[in-house]
């Protein structure tokens, strides 16, 4: 296992590499110089200097060529060293260090309910297959995965402000017990639920059809004892081998997420380094979604052995 863990470390390498390459490139040839954007938003005659936009590009290294500055900032980043914000001057890693707490308690709920709620919905859903409660679950799962977070966000706000005009606007962060989160985390779980709801109602419905759910029902077994007992760890397996597609809903849900309800994580950090071209930030988050999502498909390859002793062995005999 260890060895199998090395492997898929060296292979994630080299594509975190092309990623950063290419997320490297499109904002140095695409996003604009981030130093004469500074100067823009200030006030006076300060935005038309340009010997002193270059002194400050070139102290900061960005008048050399492009291939130079991202292998400087590789250099730099396998010393532990992330940067410094083009923009405000702050270290990149305490600026990410106070954002990512937000984030990752969000999307640790957001799993957490995705888990909680989605997984008894699909089995449900196939436990009455073609009846009107499976109709009722598809549809509203359709309906999840069809809406936007950008679009759901706004919606619910709205929707909460008119239903009860005495409520305070859920904006802001005042840590995961507050009442505040319960918005933006049903907005950031809404399309987690639905891919989880389809993927365990098809597990569900293949499983009904094994020999050992057939046996365990005309032994008289409860048929809450059956879909505890004998369908819900097959169903598991393929729906853990989700775990990769949810991390990646999750992070991109997130950036829109937190601006619409204010909260400051790793999400609004990246509009804003977006909005001021701000590549140490942008790069930074980068690598952090990348980790996250190899992490997530790692965790995955880990977990599915656990589940189905045949993929370990299938595994063994290559």
């Amino acid at each position: 296992m260890l060895r199998y863990v090395l492997t898929r470390f060296a292979i994630w390498i080299p594509s975190v590499l092309i990623v950063m390459l290419a997320v490297y490139a499109l904002a140095f040839y695409g996003a604009g110089d981030p130093i004469k954007l500074i100067f823009l938003r200030a006030p006076g005659d300060v935005a038309y200097n340009p010997q002193r936009i270059e002194a400050i590009r070139e102290s900061a290294g960005l008048n050399k060529p492009f291939i130079v500055q991202f292998g400087l900032y590789i250099w730099n980043l396998l010393h532990g060293q992330f940067g410094n914000s083009l923009t405000s001057g702050r270290s990149v890693w305490a600026m990410v260090s106070a954002a990512a707490p937000v984030s990752f308690q969000l999307a640790l709920c957001s799993i957490i309910l995705t888990a909680v709620v989605a997984i008894p919905l699909g089995m449900i859903a196939a436990l009455n297959q073609n009846s009107r409660i499976d109709y009722a679950i598809l549809g509203s799962a359709l309906l999840l995965w069809a809406i936007p977070a950008y679009v759901a966000g706004p919606l619910l706000m709205v929707g909460l402000i008119v239903l009860l005009p005495g409520a305070s606007v859920p904006y802001g962060w005042g840590g995961i017990l507050d009442v505040r989160i319960l918005l933006p985390l049903l907005v950031l779980s809404f399309q987690p639920i639905a891919l989880i709801v389809r993927q365990t109602r098809a597990a569900v419905i293949e499983v009904l059809s094994e020999d050992f759910v057939r046996t365990a029902r005309a032994k008289g077994v409860p048929e809450i004892v059956v879909a505890l007992r004998h369908i819900l760890r097959p169903v598991l397996t393929p729906v853990v081998t989700q775990l990769g597609l949810i991390m990646i809903t999750i992070v991109n849900g997130a950036i829109f997420v937190e601006l619409v309800f204010g909260l400051p994580g790793l999400g609004r950090l990246t509009v804003q380094a977006l909005i001021n071209s701000d590549y140490p930030v942008i790069l930074a988050i980068t690598l952090i979604g990348s980790f996250l999502v190899m992490v997530s498909n790692l965790l995955v390859d880990v977990l599915y052995p656990l589940l189905d002793p045949r993929a370990n062995d299938s595994r063994r005999s290559r």
